[in-house]
């Protein structure tokens, strides 16, 4: 990681080396933060923020779910993110927005502790490999699974549950798969470590709905949009393990990972073995808005002037 320019923390610019926390913040010995991960593209020389509004939204209702009141209103989050890019003078980036619970008192009770507000931005790569979003990946069918319903909320996007996705991805990797899928309390499928997961069958979408215990991801939603724009049926339900094994086509989503095709699971070929015909319909649209060959005609682009 690129470990040079500005962060902002608490409303000021500080250096890359000096954005620090002490050591007993409660975020650090119990996981009460939450985050957002969004990316800002390059076109034809300019920058834009993809679904700025989408994000802090979020954000603020992870926020709302832990009892943390930012102290900053949504439009000075959006613009200190705009600033962040402008301030680096970055052209494409990650940017990660951060509010977590301070140093204050020690205990689990976490509401005596102060928030501390955070966005940094770097240069980002490929995040599932280099040739991915054409290629596909392999998956495997992850021994983690998602949590019950009434354990902790997986629609907030918070450190702590993040904890069960490192597990997923640890597991996967070290048996040389790149990515998992977990499945949810009742055993059906829920969603990757950290991608949102869709099949396609008989040019029907499906995608597991938000009580199989995902994140309701901002990628997740610009395909449901997609599909609906193109004329393709999509469905959000409770999906059996099995049924990616049968399925024509599958694929996952997030913003770091953006549209991946996966081409196996648990060494079953899915289709053909490679990206199908509808993914490539729907990362097509994606990618042409990003790339700036299609016009933005969702508003998904925010221009950082």
């Amino acid at each position: 990681m690129r470990e040079q320019g500005k962060i902002w923390f608490n409303g000021k610019f500080v250096s890359w080396k000096n954005a620090k926390v002490h050591v007993l913040s409660h975020a650090i010995h119990y996981g009460s933060s939450i985050f957002e991960g969004i990316r800002c593209y390059e076109i034809k020389n300019k920058s834009f923020i993809f679904r700025l509004d989408a994000h802090i939204e979020r954000l603020y209702d992870s926020a709302k779910i832990y009892r943390m009141e930012i102290p900053y209103s949504k439009n000075e989050f959006k613009a200190a993110t705009l600033q962040v890019v402008q301030v680096n003078r970055l052209k494409s980036c990650y940017i990660r927005p951060l509010v977590f619970r301070g140093y204050g008192s020690m205990g689990v009770y976490p509401l005596s502790n102060p928030l501390e507000a955070v966005i940094a931005a770097w240069e980002w790569q490929g995040y599932l490999g280099k040739n991915a979003v054409d290629k596909g990946i392999n998956v495997r069918i992850s021994s983690w699974r998602r949590p019950a319903p009434d354990t902790f909320p997986t629609l907030a996007k918070a450190g702590g549950n993040y904890l069960n996705s490192q597990l997923i991805k640890v597991e996967s990797v070290q048996s040389g798969i790149e990515e998992g899928i977990a499945l949810d309390h009742y055993g059906y499928v829920s969603e990757g470590s950290g991608e949102n997961v869709f099949m396609i069958k008989n040019g029907v979408v499906f995608t597991p709905p938000s009580s199989s215990s995902i994140l309701a991801g901002i990628t997740r939603h610009s395909v449901i949009v997609i599909c609906r724009h193109l004329g393709i049926e999509i469905r959000q339900q409770v999906l059996p393990r099995e049924s990616l094994y049968i399925a024509d086509e599958v694929f996952l989503t997030g913003t770091a990972s953006e549209i991946v095709p996966v081409k196996k699971i648990d060494d079953v070929k899915i289709g053909d073995g490679k990206r199908g015909e509808i993914t490539e319909r729907i990362q097509k649209v994606f990618l042409n808005i990003i790339n700036g060959v299609d016009e933005d005609i969702f508003g998904w682009l925010t221009p950082v002037r």
